[in-house]
């Protein structure tokens, strides 16, 4: 299979979506967050979303690709080879139930990579006033579809930080992700991609069965740093990112490790990792941005 870099530049239709109290407190529960930003709804200024609903809010852009893209602007006959390789959200404040969100979308990148190709998919949310509430990179791999020329880079995504440090982690936690795991994130979350569900189809596709989505994955690394980083207070989250280098499977441990600390002018980092149940990266090259508290 093969494609151009010819769809670079490329945007959507525009996609409404509301964040409600319900979809946030199901999507923090099926990652065993519970962070009362989640759920104490008493609070003088109510909820917030986690950080991480961005990633659901966007993902009609993928499941009904046809609605909101044109076939001859996006490779869709393609996405059945689809795998989730990078991602990297920045937030210009947090999400709250009653968001009415205006976001479109558009491919700023598309790269030849040594598994295929290597495609961004740039999701831009507003609100009704017109003022921007996150921008999400998500990093599409195409898995043994090759690109047939050099690529095409429209706009590069913000620069992502590698910590390199060597004196083992500041500390780690481990959570066991139960038989259900991925089915319960499927349908708390509300992203539905049948490798995450269907052991038929996940075979198909040539993998050894169902696999937790990387996204779900992810969420539960977030909370983990935001706990012990951010003193449990997930405002304070300006940008996110990792690379997915490794499977999950249900009924197995993840250990999230808190590799460093850096900070910048008025920001601090975590960084991070996460290892599967072989003990091999699932998440590479994690970090977190806060705003310092």
């Amino acid at each position: 299979m093969e494609v151009t870099s010819s769809y670079a530049g490329s945007s959507s239709r525009p996609l409404e979506r509301e964040v409600t109290w319900r979809h946030a407190m199901n999507f923090a529960a099926s990652v065993q967050d519970h962070n009362p930003w989640y759920f104490d709804d008493e609070r003088e200024d109510g909820i917030v979303a986690p950080p991480m609903l961005a990633v659901a809010l966007t993902w009609p852009f993928g499941e009904s690709a046809s609605t909101y893209w044109d076939e001859k602007k996006f490779p869709l006959d393609l996405l059945v080879r689809q795998v989730h390789y990078t991602e990297q959200i920045v937030f210009d404040r947090p999400l709250r139930p009653g968001d009415k969100l205006t976001i479109t979308a558009d491919l700023p990148m598309i790269l030849p990579h040594r598994a295929g190709t290597y495609m961004i998919i740039r999701c831009t949310a507003r609100d009704q006033k017109g003022d921007r509430v996150f921008i999400e990179y998500a990093g599409t791999l195409l898995r043994g579809v090759k690109c047939t020329d050099k690529g095409t880079t429209v706009e590069a995504p913000p620069e992502t930080p590698r910590f390199r440090g060597d004196n083992g982690p500041l500390w780690e936690n481990v959570t066991h992700l139960g038989p259900m795991a991925a089915h319960i994130y499927d349908g708390c979350a509300d992203i539905h991609n049948p490798i995450h569900t269907s052991q038929r189809f996940a075979k198909w596709v040539g993998l050894p069965g169902i696999i937790v989505h990387g996204s779900c994955t992810l969420s539960v690394a977030l909370r983990d740093i935001v706990n012990r980083e951010a003193n449990g207070d997930p405002r304070r989250v300006k940008r996110l990112g990792c690379r997915f280098t490794g499977m999950v499977l249900p009924d197995t441990d993840i250990t999230v490790r808190a590799l460093g600390r850096t900070s910048g002018e008025d920001t601090d980092w975590a960084h991070f990792e996460v290892l599967n149940g072989d003990k091999r990266r699932a998440i590479s090259d994690g970090f977190v941005e806060f705003a310092r508290g």
